[in-house]
């Protein structure tokens, strides 16, 4: 949602709209599946589809139905479930989970209630109840069912066999030649984070001043051309390349490339993608490689990774001083066509260029979309930082063990991506549609 204010009767709709626009999304994602394929765990690593669906019910009706409406549990032993902190991924296959229809007509039942609650609902300017200013409480709960579906997707991606076999369009050509290269981005203060999104989340906040070296940034994301070089190079067996954690990392998994290559013989790879075998795009992007990864490939290029600051001040910072939503500006990617690679359209990264009115004041193009890009920081509050409204959505995970990645991916819905959005994992995880661009000081 924009930082436009919208008057209570077309907000309320608005609401209703994201709602149920998620909604389709979650269920058309998983129609193809059988109840097998629902039920089972395709990895320790994801939780059992099935999982994934109750869940997000169940979160609607923890905030929307008993946060806002004050209203009964519809089933208390849901909660406990349900609860993505007591349960780790690799034990919820054995609870006592909703099956694929009960899940169905679970989620069916809260959202049916939910709306109810949305008509009655006093969306007030926030101070007596933040969370319904501007319903910010309706924007976290379609935020975090789409990052579902982008959790799903990731499983999915890690199904054996046949697999899930999507039917979308190719992504846009690219007309001329590629973006290549670097940019300076000059030292210099900027505004970090934002105080005027109103569904931003608690780590976006609060908006902070960060002054700045200057830094040279690529102008794209590493392509798998690129780097299927520095795999060809050995890279993956030059220890002095990677941080002691990540070598023992590969070591240990006998890691030799990202994960879902294969290995043709020679110089040649393809890559299995929702369970089907398709030749390397060396033009797109890179996908599905860890922190430790991409670090070790940015000091086999003489580079870096860059921060998350200076990753936002290139995407985000305008002429004039002026904060940018996306890098292109203001205008809503969901909206306007040609600006980003989002929202599962293509189920694929496009290859670099194709989005070139999407560029960043800057001149860096693809960062929003197309693939999740690590940069060097841990996770970590900013000055002033409060939780809001729950100590588990970020909080819980500050500290060294987590690395941040911004921009979103192909499988990231618009409503859920801006320039100020963090996201985080550990450094050792690449089921995620994560890849990065390098940087290195002047």
């Amino acid at each position: 949602m924009s930082g436009v204010l919208l008057r209570d009767c077309d907000l309320r709709q608005r609401l209703a709209d994201d709602l149920e626009a998620v909604r389709r999304r979650s269920l058309d994602l998983l129609a193809p599946l059988d109840d097998d394929d629902l039920l089972r765990q395709h990895s320790p690593l994801m939780s059992p589809l099935v999982w994934d669906l109750a869940h997000v019910g169940n979160f609607e009706e923890l905030w929307l139905l008993r946060e806002v409406a004050g209203a009964e549990p519809i089933d208390r032993a849901l909660d406990d479930i349900y609860d993505a902190f007591r349960h780790p991924r690799p034990n919820r296959p054995s609870l006592p989970l909703l099956g694929p229809a009960e899940s169905r007509r679970y989620l069916l039942d809260v959202r049916g209630r939910a709306l109810d609650a949305l008509e009655r609902a006093d969306l007030d300017d926030g101070v007596g109840r933040p969370l319904l200013n501007q319903g910010f409480v309706y924007g976290m709960v379609v935020q975090h069912e789409h990052q579902h579906d982008e959790t799903m997707l990731a499983t999915l991606q890690l199904m054996a066999g046949d697999g899930y076999r999507p039917l979308a369009p190719l992504p846009p050509p690219v007309i001329g030649p590629p973006p290549s290269g670097e940019v300076l981005v000059p030292a210099g203060p900027f505004e970090m984070g934002t105080d005027s999104e109103w569904w931003a989340y608690d780590n976006e906040r609060p908006a902070h001043v960060v002054d700045l070296a200057a830094f040279r940034i690529d102008v794209a994301p590493v392509t798998n051309g690129r780097y299927l070089e520095f795999v060809l190079d050995g890279g993956y067996d030059q220890a002095h390349l990677w941080a002691p954690e990540g070598w023992a990392w590969r070591e240990e998994h006998d890691v030799r490339h990202p994960q879902f290559w294969v290995d043709e013989g020679g110089a040649d790879r393809s890559r299995m993608r929702f369970g089907f075998r398709e030749a390397l795009p060396l033009d797109e992007p890179v996908q599905h490689v860890c922190w430790y990864e991409a670090d070790a490939f940015a000091r086999w290029a003489g580079k870096r990774l860059p921060t998350e600051a200076e990753w936002e001040k290139a995407a985000s910072w305008g002429p004039g001083g002026v904060k940018r939503r996306y890098p292109w500006g203001d205008a809503d990617p969901g909206v306007t066509a040609g600006l980003a690679n989002l929202g599962q359209h293509h189920f694929r990264p496009a290859p670099v260029g194709a989005y070139p009115a999407g560029a960043s004041a800057y001149g860096c193009h693809q960062m929003v979309g197309d693939v999740w890009e690590w940069t060097s920081s841990d996770l970590g509050p900013y000055p002033g930082f409060a939780s809001f409204p729950y100590r588990e959505y970020s909080e819980v995970f500050f500290g060294p063990g987590y690395k941040v990645l911004r921009g979103g991916s192909w499988a990231t819905s618009p409503l859920a991506v801006r320039t100020t959005f963090r996201n985080w994992d550990h450094p050792i995880r690449r089921q995620i549609f994560s890849g990065f661009r390098c940087a290195r000081g002047v």
